[in-house]
C-alpha cells in the first residue's frame, strides 16, 4: 500500500492546513522528507504553481540531487485560467504556465499537468498540444465541487476524499487513467486538538469521537484508521498526503503498511457518518487562519 502513496508538497510553499503548527520547512527539511520519500518507493510529488514557492524548492533540491530528480515524477497544476479573454490568449497562459512550472522544477517533462479547477476542464484539448510537445504526459484536472463532464477525456483526476467527505465516493465509474484522491484528514480538521477546533466547525465533534472510539475498537489510532480507510478503495491509484517533517512520513509509512480496511469495518464507517453540511467538509468555505 505504500507504493499507493504520493507526496503533496503545498507545505513546502505555504502554511498550509487549518492545524499547521510548524509553518513552511526550510529547505534542509524538505531535502530531507524527499529522501525519505524516496527511501520508501514514493515516487509521485503533487504541486501546483498557487503553492508559493513548492516548486522552486523542490527544483532547488532536484539541482543539487540528480538522484532525487530522476527518481520523482512531479504532478503540477495551472491556475484558474482568466476570463474574458481570446482562445489565444488563453492559449498562451497555458503554455506560459507550464513552462514556468518546467523551469521552476528544474526539468524538461511533468509526470502530469492539471487545471487547478474544474471550471477550466473545458480547455483540455489545449492540453493535448502540450502533451505533443513533449511538455506534459498526462493532463487532466482538479476537482474541488463537482464532476465535469469531460472527465471521460481527462488522464488524470484529483478529488478530495475522506471519512467525513465522501461527496465523490463511490468514485466514478469511468475514471481516467490516473484517479489521486488527497485530503485523507480534511486539512488537519480530523487531527487537530478539539478546543481548537473553530466554532463554526465544532459540528465534527461528536463524528470525531465515534471514529476514534471506532479506530481504538480495532486496535489502531484515528489517523491509520483515516488512510486506510482510502487504501482500501482500489479504483483509488494514490492517496495524497503532505507532511512538515520526516518523522510524519515515516509514520504515514508505517499506517499505510497495515493495507486497506476490512469489508466490515468500512460498512461500520458508512453507518456512522451521515451526509454532512457543506460547511464542515469543504475546506474552501472555512474561516480564514488569523
Amino acid at each position: 500500500m505504500i507504493s499507493k502513496l504520493i507526496l503533496g508538497t503545498v507545505q513546502f510553499g505555504l502554511n498550509y492546513g487549518i492545524a499547521n503548527s510548524e509553518g513552511k520547512p526550510d529547505l534542509n527539511k524538505v531535502r530531507a522528507i524527499l529522501r525519505c520519500a524516496a527511501d520508501h518507493g514514493i515516487r509521485i510529488l503533487d504541486t501546483a504553481a498557487a503553492y508559493g514557492d513548492s516548486e522552486t524548492v523542490i527544483g532547488s533540491v532536484f539541482a543539487e540531487d540528480s538522484a532525487l530528480k530522476n527518481h520523482f515524477q512531479v504532478v503540477s497544476k495551472i491556475p484558474p485560467l482568466p476570463r474574458n479573454v481570446s482562445p489565444e490568449e488563453i492559449r498562451r497562459f497555458i503554455e506560459n504556465s507550464v513552462d514556468a512550472s518546467l523551469r521552476n522544477l528544474r526539468t524538461d517533462q511533468l509526470y502530469g499537468i492539471l487545471f487547478h479547477r474544474e471550471e477550466d476542464a473545458p480547455e483540455l484539448p489545449l492540453l493535448r498540444e502540450l502533451q505533443k510537445k513533449g511538455k506534459v504526459r498526462l493532463c487532466g484536472f482538479s476537482v474541488d465541487g463537482f464532476l465535469p463532464e469531460e472527465i471521460s477525456e481527462a488522464e488524470m483526476i484529483q478529488v478530495p476524499g475522506n471519512v467525513l467527505d465522501r461527496r465523490f465516493i463511490p468514485f466514478p465509474r469511468n475514471k481516467p487513467q490516473k484517479l489521486f484522491v488527497r485530503s485523507v484528514y480534511l486539512q488537519g480538521l480530523l487531527m487537530m486538538p478539539e478546543e481548537k477546533i473553530p466554532s463554526v466547525l465544532a459540528g465534527v465533534i461528536p463524528y470525531r469521537r465515534k471514529l476514534a472510539a471506532l479506530a481504538e475498537e480495532n486496535g489502531m489510532g484515528p489517523a491509520e484508521l483515516y488512510m486506510r480507510y482510502l487504501l482500501s478503495f482500489p479504483e483509488i491509484d494514490g492517496v495524497l498526503t503532505g507532511v512538515d517533517n520526516p518523522e510524519q512520513l515515516e509514520y504515514n509509512f508505517r499506517m499505510a503498511s497495515g493495507g486497506p480496511l476490512d469489508e466490515a469495518l468500512q460498512r461500520k464507517i458508512r453507518d456512522l457518518i451521515p451526509e454532512l453540511p457543506e460547511l464542515w467538509i469543504h475546506p474552501k468555505l472555512w474561516p480564514k487562519k488569523q
